[in-house]
């Protein structure tokens, strides 16, 4: 699965939750801060983790999510590495 792929259904789900506001999703890159830059609640995160878990059929260690940056590349990165180690 490319990253571009993964970055495109994290927007999708993005455009899910009422809180972020949907212009700024015609812009998400892999530097794009879910915390910063879409002024995503922090509570929020861990929706988008669930989220994520269901879209791409994988499931995080609990340590992983703690460890979690606030940039896209960090849940793609974490996505590709669920995914390799299925």
């Amino acid at each position: 699965m490319e990253r571009q792929e993964i970055i495109d259904g994290i927007v999708e789900i993005l455009k899910t939750i009422r809180t972020i506001d949907q212009e700024k999703l015609n812009h998400v890159t892999e530097e794009t801060d879910f915390i910063a830059d879409l002024k995503t609640p922090s509570t929020e995160m861990i929706n988008i983790a669930a989220k994520a878990e269901q879209k791409f059929d994988i499931e995080f260690e609990d340590e992983d999510i703690d460890d979690l940056g606030s940039k896209v590349k960090d849940i793609v990165d974490l996505i590709i590495k669920s995914k390799a180690s299925n």
